[in-house]
């Protein structure tokens, strides 16, 4: 295989670190079942993970949590999951929060074009990293539609980001 490809967070802006942290997935290890996708021959639970952050700076007015995988061989990675507009005194998700009826926050369709989270699902070859990353915002709301496309939900977040956090499960067939 060759080199995998960067982290996108390595090339943006600089900003202050998030602590994120979770009960269901660890940076660096293997996503359950519990969270990869059901559907495209996959079997799993579809459950968005648990997760909670810390360390928002003066100033957060809203967070975004997505979950997108760098090594997907599309050349432009694949979006799991945006959710974004949650109130700036939500500092947690429980699992499974990632569901299209959530009251948490506005779904943007993902790259399976459901608005809800859609878990792992990668082509047989080599483990593929999962960026769930919490985003404090500096704005009460994106004033976006849930048909946005993803890569302009993501433009988005970067433009109003003031501190980012991510763990980085992974997960092979």
């Amino acid at each position: 295989m060759s080199a995998r490809p960067p982290i996108p967070y390595d090339f943006l802006p600089e900003v202050p670190a998030l602590t994120v942290e979770s009960d269901d997935v660890r940076d660096g290890e293997r996503l359950s079942e519990a969270h990869v996708f059901d559907d495209w021959g996959m079997r799993g639970q579809n459950l968005s993970p648990h997760l909670r952050w810390s360390g928002a700076p003066e100033g957060t007015r809203s967070y975004a949590v997505t979950c997108y995988d760098p090594d997907a061989p599309t050349g432009s990675g694949f979006w799991h999951w945006l959710l974004f507009d949650i109130p700036a005194d939500v500092t947690e998700l429980p699992t499974g929060a990632g569901t299209a009826d959530t009251k948490i926050g506005t779904h943007s369709r993902n790259d399976y074009s459901i608005k809800a989270y859609g878990g792992a699902a990668p082509p047989p070859g080599f483990p593929h990293r999962y960026l769930f990353a919490v985003h404090a915002l500096g704005v009460d709301s994106l004033g976006l539609d849930p048909d946005t496309p993803p890569a302009v939900v993501g433009f988005n977040i970067t433009a109003n980001t003031l501190a980012r956090g991510y763990l980085a499960p992974v997960y092979e067939v």
